[in-house]
């Protein structure tokens, strides 16, 4: 009897194998003739070779199908075992609006008109600005569209960094080493990361290298190729900052600069390396510049207001 054993990499077996096995009891149900047994993170398999070999394919189908959408259920397996090829399996999911298929299947979609604005800059453009104030879902945006080309193969890795500018507080008085005094500012691509990506292949791509997430100071002398890379909070970059980080960008790259220009966290007289960089580059030929406002808020209503009451002291000013 031959026997097949497939290894669960970067997958939690208990999603993929359902409550109390489901998924694999239906797996056994279409393949009566086959053996499945299904230990950790392994499936052994024994059976005629003709008949594995049926098994396997169709089980890197549904392997692919968890991999695209971060879940399966019942229904996607039947439609897999049951189809003749992946196009005939296929769903609605593949709107041309969502960007990506997040943790149990979220659906990850631009969701105001300068969102979506920003993602067709994205596809025209190697550089983009996106501008504006918090909630507007400009780093959330560029994340997911950072992990849609790493998922496509079209860029080997995703870099995301941020000027490490306290907001009030001061770094050296934090406990820990320099990675936890670090993470903290960091906390919002992770957050973003973690709606996107699955925890164990996160921490796979993490510990690999295949996504970075580092203070902007570690990306001096480096020379980004095949990458996505955002930098976010671009607003506390100062000019030798945001020079450097420009230039860094490699063969087959794309970048992203988020920022909020009313939120400088940078000593009194200092120039901001965002709002420089908008104005000596706004008639680049490949650089988007996108101005998103308070009407792509998407967090409590409550945000919108407060923005809009800050800005009438501000322009009383």
């Amino acid at each position: 009897m031959n026997e097949l054993e497939i290894e669960l990499s970067e997958i939690n077996p208990q999603e993929f194998f359902g409550y109390q096995n489901t998924n694999i009891e239906l797996l056994k149900k279409y393949f009566p003739k086959i053996k499945i047994v299904a230990r950790g993170n392994k499936i052994r398999v024994y059976g005629e070779e003709e008949r594995l070999e049926e098994f396997d394919r169709r089980f890197n189908m549904i392997l692919e199908h968890f991999g695209k959408y971060n879940q399966i259920d019942e229904n996607s397996i039947e439609r897999i075992l049951t189809s003749e090829t992946k196009e005939d399996y296929e769903t609605s999911k593949e709107s041309g609006d969502v960007l990506v298929h997040g943790v149990s299947g979220k659906l990850i979609k631009a969701q105001t008109a300068n969102q979506r604005k920003m993602v067709e800059l994205s596809r025209k453009n190697d550089m983009v600005f996106a501008v504006g104030p918090a909630g507007t879902g400009k780093t959330y945006t560029g994340v997911a569209l950072a992990v849609k080309a790493l998922k496509e193969k079209q860029v080997r890795r995703i870099i995301l960094t941020r000027p490490a500018v306290e907001a009030g507080e001061n770094l050296g008085f934090l406990p820990g080493d320099l990675k936890e005094k670090l993470d903290p500012y960091m906390q919002p691509l992770y957050d973003a990361l973690r709606d996107m990506i699955p925890h164990e292949k996160l921490e796979t791509f993490l510990e690999k290298g295949v996504i970075q997430i580092a203070p902007l100071a570690f990306m001096r002398g480096r020379t980004l190729d095949n990458a996505f890379v955002i930098l976010d909070e671009a607003q506390n970059t100062t000019h030798s900052q945001m020079k450097m980080f420009l230039t860094r960008m490699g063969k087959n790259a794309k970048f992203i600069i988020t920022g909020d220009p009313g939120q400088v966290d940078l000593p009194p007289r200092s120039i901001s390396g965002l709002k420089e960089a908008l104005l000596v580059l706004k008639d680049v030929k490949g650089i988007g510049i996108l101005y998103l406002d308070d009407k792509d808020v998407i967090r409590h209503r409550l945000v919108k207001k407060v923005i809009a009451a800050y800005k009438a002291i501000e322009n009383q000013e």
